[in-house]
């Protein structure tokens, strides 16, 4: 089994992690209701994916 001959340092180890950029979903319109939605995702405002209703939504009651 391989064994490490020295121990890495804490700036060599830390290198690794060094480009690691978190980003900001990309967002689309949706085709049905115009909000913006995660692309390839089910839009939350109006329930539909590709032009089909996948989830019913309540109307609200006022």
């Amino acid at each position: 089994m391989a064994v490490p001959k020295n121990k890495q340092s804490k700036s060599r180890t830390n290198k690794r992690f060094a480009n690691y950029k978190a980003t900001a979903p990309t967002l689309v319109e949706c085709p049905h209701c115009h909000s913006y939605m995660q692309a390839h995702r089910v839009c939350a405002s109006c329930g539909y994916y590709d032009k089909v209703e996948v989830i019913a939504q309540e109307e609200k009651k006022n």
